[in-house]
């Protein structure tokens, strides 16, 4: 079995966490840390990492979500940092830069727009530090047990980068790129340009390994895996038109630059996951493939803030309850390939409308609503599977 986990930043470390949380809790026969190859892609590394490292999604919820007094906390706060000396090295720059664009079009006599392209240069490559990455990550994994070496996990990582120079992907984690430390490649399979600076590893740029592809799971395809579980938490928003008016979204151009250009960013990464998914549906006919992955009509994961803890923990467990309805409404065709490998659906768990991932002041009154829905849900699949015993379908 292997997993392989995109990319999506908080917001999609926070629905990985949930979403592997519900997988552990209504699966039988599934251990997330007896994986034989972990595929991470961005934010997803740092998940691929924490399971081959040993930690349970329930230990990497405590550590990404609950604000514990511990200094097993990483707090995604760190990422907010300004890159002073990325910012501090451009402005050093932009002297010369400038009399280099006043040379060319006062003395050389070129126009001006292309005088001006000199000070592109200037530009920061990224506004926040991402070295904290490297350093949480690093003092993370150096507890007993762990390890911040690909080559002393029991199981295989592969951290997927993008070279800057070159715009091919690079596997951190396979032999030649296996020497590089783990909290390392994970900074820079995360580094979004603009937001991030490129990471120097080897005298060569790295940028996110989302550039390329979105999930990169045929590394793990390519080595026999005969089940893999993918999680990717980032989808483009679809408003319903026909929903109530209580419930209707707004049109999302009234969110400006931030909605347009993120269901944007959403819907290239989503439509290159979908031809991807059709690649592996024919060069890789004797592999099950299991996606999990938000609702396109989920409003609260489209319009979250990621860096409000309260929030972080709302929409950790809105993860959770959503996987859950994902795996009761898709029972038939997931247990189908689940089952081929040892692994079941825990129908009992799936229709506690009581259970939950996080604890506290937030807990909400039970749901009748919710309660009756998942009674429907495990009933319709029991009727199903007895029909087909019975062979009435």
């Amino acid at each position: 079995m292997a997993l392989a986990l995109a990319g999506g930043g908080p917001l999609g470390a926070i629905y990985e966490i949930g979403a592997l949380c519900a997988l552990d809790d209504s699966l039988s026969g599934l251990d997330f840390n007896a994986c034989g190859h972990y595929v991470g892609v961005s934010a997803g590394g740092f998940i691929a990492a924490g399971l081959a490292n040993g930690m349970s999604p329930r230990q990497l919820c405590d550590a990404f979500i609950e604000d514990l007094p511990t200094d097993e906390n990483f707090d995604p706060a760190w990422l907010m940092k300004p890159a002073w000396r990325e910012l501090g090295l451009r402005a050093s720059r932009l002297p010369q830069l400038l009399g280099s664009a006043l040379w060319t079009w006062l003395v050389q006599g070129r126009p001006l727009s292309q005088a001006a392209e000199q000070l592109g240069a200037a530009l920061p490559t990224g506004v926040f530090d991402n070295e904290g990455i490297h350093r949480q990550i690093e003092r993370l994994f150096s507890r007993d047990g762990r390890s911040n070496d690909f080559r002393r996990l029991r199981a295989r990582l592969t951290l997927v980068a993008t070279d800057l120079d070159s715009g091919e992907s690079t596997p951190f984690g396979r032999p030649g790129w296996d020497h590089v430390p783990i909290s390392r490649a994970i900074q820079a399979s995360a580094a979004l340009p603009g937001l991030f600076p490129p990471v120097e590893i080897g005298g060569r740029h790295y940028v996110d390994g989302a550039l390329k592809k979105t999930l990169h799971a045929t590394v793990a395809l390519d080595e026999g895996a005969r089940l893999l579980i993918c999680l990717n938490p980032l989808v483009p928003f679809h408003a319903d038109p026909k929903a109530a008016r209580h419930q209707r979204i707004p049109s999302l151009v009234d969110g400006g630059l931030p909605a347009v250009m993120s269901q944007t960013f959403r819907s290239m990464i989503h439509s290159r996951l979908a031809l991807g998914f059709k690649h592996y549906e024919r060069a890789y006919p004797n592999s099950d493939i299991v996606l999990i992955e938000p609702d396109q009509r989920d409003a609260e994961m489209f319009f979250a803030n990621t860096f409000s803890y309260r929030q972080r923990r709302q929409l950790a467990e809105h993860a959770f309850q959503q996987t859950r309805q994902l795996l009761r409404q898709n029972a038939d065709n997931i247990s189908r390939k689940l089952e081929r490998h040892g692994i079941r659906l825990d129908h009992a768990a799936l229709a506690d409308p009581d259970r939950r991932l996080l604890h506290g002041p937030d807990k909400p009154v039970a749901d009748p609503v919710r309660r009756l829905h998942a009674t429907l849900d495990t009933l319709e699949h029991q009727l199903r599977q007895r029909a087909v015993r019975q062979g009435l379908t």
